[in-house]
């Protein structure tokens, strides 16, 4: 009886699990129905199921991707892609998931990110000749931006040196004004002095012949009778 109730329950479990695949395989061809309706946003749904049932899933997982993805919920897709690349066995469909993790960075100017996902995707299928072509587009863009990278730096340094030198240049013209000003001033506050001194010594000079003249008695000149 014990040994009946051990398979009842063995056959109950498979017949669950059984059931169990089914779902996430329906979930699987419903959203590819509507993926190919272009309905994105319902085929994310059915997907999201199939996750659900079987997290196990890669191709659950990778098509999730590939509907967010078309809705450009790029990091999220990433994220899935990411996923289906580590438990996916089939190499065919492993380099599927990197070619679009590439093409998502290459979208977004990140080169150096789409150059490791294209070159790990052509590990896993070497034939692939859109992902060889992808690649070799990302290692000039990315050359390219290295370059306008360095020439704005460099443009940058110059600006920099020139405003220095500006500043520098600047700097010495007021100093050589502050130069050539100083024995002006020092010149006129010297004039400034003696034409006061001067002023003093002609007052003083002015009040002593006053003085002296005031001091001297006056003569009264006498009429003749003739």
């Amino acid at each position: 009886m014990n040994v009946k109730r051990h398979y009842i329950l063995l056959l109950f479990i498979v017949l669950a699990a059984v059931c169990h695949a089914q779902a996430d395989r329906q979930f699987i061809r419903e959203g590819n129905k509507l993926y190919r309706q272009k309905q994105y946003a319902q085929a994310e749904i059915c997907y999201r199921k199939a996750v659900a049932s079987n997290a196990n899933n890669p191709q659950a997982v990778y098509n999730l991707g590939c509907a967010l993805m078309m809705q450009q919920k790029d990091s999220a897709a990433v994220v899935q892609y990411e996923k289906a690349a580590k438990m996916e066995t089939n190499k065919m469909r492993l380099s599927k998931s990197y070619h679009n993790i590439g093409v998502i960075c290459q979208n977004h100017q990140m080169y150096g990110e789409a150059i490791q996902a294209y070159q790990q995707s052509l590990r896993n299928n070497p034939s692939d000749n859109e992902t060889r072509y992808n690649l070799a587009l990302c290692k000039k863009k990315q050359k390219q931006q290295d370059q306008n990278k360095q020439n704005n730096k460099d443009k940058q340094q110059e600006k920099k040196q020139e405003d220095k030198d500006k500043q520098n240049q600047q700097q010495q013209k007021d100093k050589e004004k502050q130069q050539q000003q100083s024995p002006d001033q020092q010149m006129s506050k010297e004039n400034a002095e003696q034409l006061l001194n001067a002023a003093i010594q002609n007052e003083k000079a002015t009040q002593q012949r006053m003085k002296k003249a005031l001091q001297q008695p006056k003569r009264r000149t006498s009429e003749k009778n003739w």
